[in-house]
């Protein structure tokens, strides 16, 4: 049993995979809880396809994905902020604009480059197996860098994000909150790129979030075993990757999306138990 734990960890990748996808699996759930409670989980889909431009530019230059998401994704951040609360767009118009476009202009830099030394399936659908040292440190870094900021503002957002009106009668600046929040949110997709890729992003952002407030009511609760969730659906989808040579990306989603039905059946089964007793 021992080995079947330690086996794949004898290798360096490995261990670097592990690493990240640890970091990725803290960072979604915590995040995404804000998410949630906002009714914004298309817009970190959305924001997963729109950096696609930033990720070909850095990989033409030859530099590090995260040299070009990141900042693309903060240039993304603050154009749906501004859309939004400058020129009376919704929500959705603004991210659906930035999604179509910002996608698709990633799509013909790549057409017309020819050759990268990442595969387009690389970039949709993640390759945790390929993380360097540098991306290591990078995403430890972001990571610190998003939980402080949650920890910090922890208050503003929750009562924002509750009651958007409430909290601009009490003195917040709203504003500012909503264009922090989304730049995190840029972040946070930024490094989980690496671990799940473009196209499955929404998946441990949302998924791990959206199970815990099922089965637990009070906020804080359901974010601590929003991140247990998260921990294992990366965790135990890297070793299924391993001993099934299986993509680690969709594995994960997949297994945050096995936790999901289950929470939604135990919601169900739990709630009608208790109606019973009521009775």
């Amino acid at each position: 049993m021992i080995n079947i734990i330690l086996e794949p960890f004898q290798y360096d990748f490995m261990l670097r995979a592990l690493f990240v996808s640890s970091m990725v699996g803290i960072i979604c759930p915590i995040l995404g809880a804000y998410v949630v409670i906002r009714g914004m989980g298309f817009m970190g889909d959305a924001m997963a396809h729109a950096v696609m431009p930033g990720i070909v530019l850095a990989l033409i230059l030859g530099l590090s994905p995260f040299l070009g998401s990141v900042p693309m994704a903060i240039v993304v951040a603050v154009s749906v902020g501004y859309l939004i609360h400058k020129k009376d767009v919704s929500v959705d118009t603004a991210v659906g604009v930035m999604f179509a476009g910002l996608f698709s202009l990633g799509l013909v830099l790549m057409s017309l480059v020819g050759s990268l030394t990442v595969s387009i399936e690389d970039i949709l659908l993640g390759q945790i197996l390929g993380v360097s040292e540098a991306d290591m440190l990078i995403s430890f870094v972001l990571t610190v860098l998003v939980l402080v900021t949650l920890v910090t503002f922890h208050k503003q957002l929750i009562f924002s994000g509750f009651d958007p009106v409430g909290s601009v009668v009490a003195g917040l600046n709203a504003g500012a909150l909503n264009y922090m929040f989304l730049i995190l949110l840029g972040i946070s997709i930024v490094v989980t790129l690496h671990v799940v890729g473009v196209v499955l992003v929404v998946g441990l952002l949302i998924t791990p979030a959206a199970a815990s407030q099922m089965v637990m009511r009070r906020f804080t609760r359901a974010m601590f075993l929003g991140i247990i969730f998260g921990l294992f659906s990366t965790v135990a989808g890297l070793y299924v990757s391993y001993y099934f040579d299986l993509p680690s990306g969709p594995l994960m989603t997949l297994i945050s999306f096995a936790i999901f039905l289950c929470c939604a059946i135990y919601e169900r089964f739990f709630s009608q138990t208790q109606t019973s007793h009521l009775m």
